[in-house]
């Protein structure tokens, strides 16, 4: 026998950022009905068909649905045979076209990254991480067609830590997106929680991340290089590369830690210029001069190597020396 209220749940999400809301789900008092996931993909250097983070931990309990698209009533005929009350969208990476936002009674709800309007589209953490914002959150959100433009229904704040990098503000706003999503469907089963409008200021795009935007450009602030390095992280690593003095070959490196350095620690020097390579091998850095200021970079990677702190990388690359430069000249 179901309890009062409790709602008919459809679930549609794809990758980890989605399975604390699935797993919340299904121990609520609620009744998850189905989910919809994206098709198996290829991974890894083998190639082999792997599925989504959100298959994996709903097969063994729900109905699961792969649509290549929703496109047709084909596409979206489980939605039909489940009979929703409302549909829980988390990272899905699927557009719903109108006929399925107006499938569910109630709706389709969505959990979104950032505190709307602000940071709409695909990359909101990694984006507010970039700016340099102090704080983002997480957005509940009744769906409608344009990209994350519904009214909302909840938000809840999250500060930004200095030390936050893009996979430990996801793993922080993920714990969080579970008892947000069912405070916001207890209040829809009560009758209790109405929509907002979005406000039209204050409206940002948070595009997609592109591998070019990996390339650590010297000639930046260091206050924005260190965020660039912080917030790529783990999707993507910052990247620069060493010009080999004689010859003018270049090496890639990868830069996974770096912190600012000293005000006082500026040169003049170009940027790219490397100032000082301390070859302590629990506290060293490699400091470079930026744009504006300078930066002491504190793990590095060769390609196919493994990262190491940058005293122990430092110590095994004896022409890694000043006045050596990084990066590429503009």
């Amino acid at each position: 026998m179901s309890e009062p209220n409790a709602l008919r749940v459809a679930f549609a999400g794809t990758p980890q950022f989605a399975v604390p809301v699935l797993q919340a789900l299904q121990h609520s008092r609620h009744r998850l009905v189905g989910v919809l996931t994206q098709p198996d993909r290829p991974k890894g250097r083998g190639r082999q068909l792997s599925a989504s983070p959100v298959k994996l931990a709903a097969e063994a309990h729900v109905p699961v649905r792969q649509p290549a698209a929703l496109k047709t009533p084909a596409d979206w005929a489980a939605l039909l045979e489940w009979r929703p009350e409302v549909l829980v969208v988390v990272a899905y990476g699927l557009i719903l076209p109108q006929a399925v936002l107006d499938l569910p009674p109630l709706g389709c709800l969505n959990v979104h990254a950032s505190l709307l309007p602000r940071w709409r589209g695909a990359a909101p953490i990694e984006r507010a991480l970039l700016a340099g914002d102090a704080e983002t959150g997480l957005t509940v959100m009744r769906m409608e067609a344009g990209l994350d433009t519904g009214p909302i229904l909840l938000q809840r704040r999250v500060p930004i830590e200095p030390s936050d990098t893009g996979g430990s503000l996801h793993d922080r706003l993920a714990e969080l997106s579970g008892p947000l999503l069912l405070e916001a469907l207890e209040g829809l089963a009560r009758g209790t929680l109405s929509a907002t409008p979005q406000p039209a200021e204050g409206v940002t795009y948070a595009r997609k991340l592109e591998k070019r935007e990996a390339q650590i450009d010297w000639a930046r602030p260091a206050v924005e290089i260190e965020r660039q390095i912080r917030a790529l992280r783990p999707r993507v690593t910052a990247e620069t590369v060493r010009i080999d003095p004689d010859s003018g070959a270049e090496e890639r490196l990868l830069v996974h830690a770096a912190r600012l350095a000293p005000e006082t620690a500026g040169s003049g020097a170009p940027p790219g210029t490397l100032l000082q390579a301390d070859g302590n091998h629990h506290d060293g850095y490699l400091r470079v001069q930026c744009g504006v200021g300078s930066l002491d970079l504190l793990a590095l990677q060769r390609p196919g190597g493994a990262p190491q702190c940058a005293g122990v990388f430092a110590s095994g690359h004896r022409r890694l020396q000043p006045p050596m430069r990084l990066g590429r000249s503009r």
